[in-house]
């Protein structure tokens, strides 16, 4: 597997983008383990196509969150982050429609919430390039895998377990959590979803070392 630093990667994707015709919305995923840098990432890999001439914009896939209560209905509270935590179909429809539609509402992740807000942004028209970012899109696993289909360009964050397990306690301390708690989300859920996203998920088109 042959990593790229973030120039090349900005490099390549902008070669590939002036070569097509954008007649139509071009769809880049970027996937990665959990605390790998994905939402730093695209909204840096954003701003530079946009500076570059590129319109784009951002679709998350942690905006497609199943709401606590559901979770709790279903015992699936404590594992909220996993990949049966999430509306697929949900996502899987926005992308039908952000292909067809020229403006689309979406819905986005509250991190200092914790919880998905629907109809929270709008993705114009002039949008042409659509970032998709989340954990599990590149997942070879239903109903993940419906997904595959819908991204011209594929890329997977590569980053060493030990620095996304330090990036993960750092990130749970910022609420206020026992140190119980932190081990319990981060050993139990985390890095497990981490692990899974790399060994279970498609191949992609370009890696990212981060």
């Amino acid at each position: 597997m042959k990593t790229l630093n973030y120039n090349e990667l900005l490099s390549i994707l902008s070669y590939t983008l002036d070569q097509n015709n954008l007649q139509k919305r071009y769809f880049i995923a970027l996937a990665g383990p959990p605390a790998s840098g994905k939402s730093t990432i695209s909204e840096k890999l954003n701003q530079d196509l946009n500076l570059k001439g590129f319109p784009s914009d951002i679709l998350q896939m942690d905006g497609f969150h199943l709401d606590d209560a559901i979770l709790s209905s279903k015992n699936l509270l404590p594992r909220k982050g996993s990949p049966e935590t999430f509306d697929v179909m949900g996502l899987k429809s926005f992308l039908i429609r952000l292909a067809a539609e020229s403006e689309v509402i979406v819905p986005i992740f509250d991190r200092s919430l914790e919880l998905s807000r629907s109809s929270a942004v709008t993705i114009l028209e002039n949008k042409k390039i659509i970032i998709v970012e989340g954990n599990y899109l590149l997942l070879n696993s239903h109903p993940w895998n419906e997904l595959n289909n819908y991204f011209d360009s594929k890329v997977m964050i590569h980053c060493e377990q030990s620095v996304l397990e330090k990036r993960l306690i750092d990130r749970w301390k910022g609420f206020n959590l026992t140190q119980d708690q932190i081990n319990q989300k981060v050993y139990e859920n985390d890095l497990p979803n981490g692990v899974n996203v790399i060994q279970n998920s498609i191949e992609a088109d370009y890696y990212l070392e981060n």
